[in-house]
């Protein structure tokens, strides 16, 4: 209800007061300094380093949306001015804008507590777009979220903002995210985490009186394909790159390599011998809570049991009472992948599948039968890449981005980045949740037809007072 009364207030708010409120909020968290990154380091066991660049990149996320907001183009004004002359029917003056949809709900990630968390690309894009945000904290870090909470109501209160253009939820039951995702007064939601999670809170939007849009990023296996060219010419920096790319963070990743395909050869036994030299040698990390650690067990055991599959775990030892992880090596025969679907199925944490292809069609095969993904790359000579342009095209139909020569980890955040990609990865491919385009999912469009142009927005006017890039009978200027 704090977010409705809030919602009308917020959405008439200058483009100038959204843009600095987000500033404002990543100012806000910089002041936090060092407690904001011991809370999260002791919450999660990531390492200080890796948090203080984590809220760096959230920090200049709210920056990049400050920029959007304050530049304007981004609600995609559209006009088709009127033809009163036009035989035989008149054409009528049409105006086209995006506009805010209302209270939007966030549920933060475990793996990001801060990027992804309580004031991540979510609520960022959320709130530019000119929506009150309510997040679910994960109950993973709640002393790191209601740091960030507080953060953000102080930048509110100081731009006297209403209140309730920001709440923060804590609780560690399902019924918490039900009771939210279910509210009449909830217009769209974003999620980050599981695919059984995501799953419930999806179709339970579904099933409301009034649907909503439910944006969930969720399980994706990220395969690699390793091409004969590049193995037989850089065996060892693709082993070892694969293996830190599985092994970065823990595995504990979103666009973490859980599959890498390769065709059956001499030179890529070679590779998988490194592999498992570098697998045999991977150090066990604390993963981020309990949960996680059950759950990939769960998963490496069910791998285990699969006819045709050889394992090649860690050789160090692993302390349970610090949740660690031990990485682990599946390899296994195309025709094993194929016949057994929980070799498809991510394992959120540090191993990978190695799918061996006798042969270019086999590999052709394997693809036609994965899960969407956020991600797929592919390690090849350029002579690789037009040998196998088959293979590249058929993997534009399964990932929202496609990497050459590089590794899936380490997601870019810029204009042109999509983080998304075909279900299960998420619930609607047609939308990021990094970079500025993730803005759309927290906006719709609406039509004025023959308005008044003191009544329209700026944007919309004859005059363009705000200068925004926007279509003027068919074409772009400003």
């Amino acid at each position: 209800r704090l977010a409705e009364e809030a919602a009308e207030m917020y959405r008439e708010q200058p483009p100038e007061t959204v843009a600095a409120f987000l500033e404002k909020i990543a100012a806000e968290i910089v002041d936090l300094g060092d407690a904001l990154i011991q809370r999260a380091s002791e919450e999660t066991a990531l390492p200080v380093d890796r948090l203080t660049g984590e809220r760096g990149r959230t920090v200049n996320q709210l920056k990049m949306f400050a920029e959007l907001v304050r530049e304007g183009s981004w609600r995609d004004a559209r006009i088709d001015r009127a033809l009163p002359d036009r035989k035989p029917i008149p054409k009528p003056d049409l105006r086209r804008i995006l506009i805010p949809m209302g209270p939007v709900g966030v549920w933060a990630a475990s793996n990001f507590p801060l990027a992804f968390s309580v004031a991540g690309g979510d609520t960022a894009s959320a709130l530019a777009a000119g929506n009150p945000v309510i997040v679910k904290a994960h109950p993973a870090h709640p002393g790191t979220s209601e740091l960030v909470a507080g953060a953000i109501r102080k930048a509110a209160a100081a731009l006297d903002l209403p209140n309730g253009v920001f709440s923060l939820l804590q609780g560690a039951t399902p019924e918490v995210s039900l009771a939210l995702v279910r509210h009449p007064l909830l217009k769209a939601a974003a999620f980050t985490g599981s695919l059984r999670a995501g799953r419930a809170l999806y179709d339970a939007a579904a099933r409301r009186p009034e649907p909503i849009p439910f944006f969930a990023e969720m399980g994706s296996v990220n395969p690699v394909f390793v091409l004969p060219g590049a193995v037989a010419e850089r065996a060892e920096a693709i082993a070892h790159g694969l293996s830190t790319s599985v092994n970065l963070g823990v595995g504990q990743f979103c666009t973490s390599p859980g599959l890498v395909i390769g065709i059956e050869n001499e030179s890529l036994e070679g590779l998988v011998d490194r592999v498992r030299t570098h697998f045999a040698k991977a150090v066990p990390g604390t993963m981020l809570y309990p949960g996680i650690l059950r759950s990939y067990e769960q998963g490496v055991e069910r791998a285990k049991k699969i006819p045709g599959v050889k394992t090649t775990p860690s050789a160090a030892p692993t302390d349970s009472g610090k949740t660690e992880a031990r990485p682990t090596l599946f390899e296994t025969a195309a025709a094993t992948f194929l016949e057994y679907s929980e070799l498809h199925e991510e394992v959120f944490g540090p191993c990978t599948v190695l799918v061996r292809c006798k042969s270019r069609e086999v590999m052709e095969q394997v693809v036609r039968s994965m899960e969407g993904s956020l991600t797929a790359t592919v390690q090849g000579t350029p002579q690789d890449l037009h040998e196998y342009a088959g293979i590249l095209r058929l993997l534009e139909t399964k990932v929202g981005r496609l990497i050459v020569n590089g590794y899936p980890t380490g997601v870019e955040v810029c204009p042109s980045m999509h983080h998304g990609g075909p279900y299960p990865a998420t619930t609607d491919s047609r939308f990021t949740a990094v970079g500025t385009a993730a803005i759309q999912r927290f906006a719709r469009p609406i039509c004025y037809q023959n308005f008044p142009q003191d009544l329209l927005p700026p944007e919309l006017r004859d005059q363009n007072e705000r200068g925004v890039w926007r279509t003027l009978d068919g074409h772009w200027t400003k």
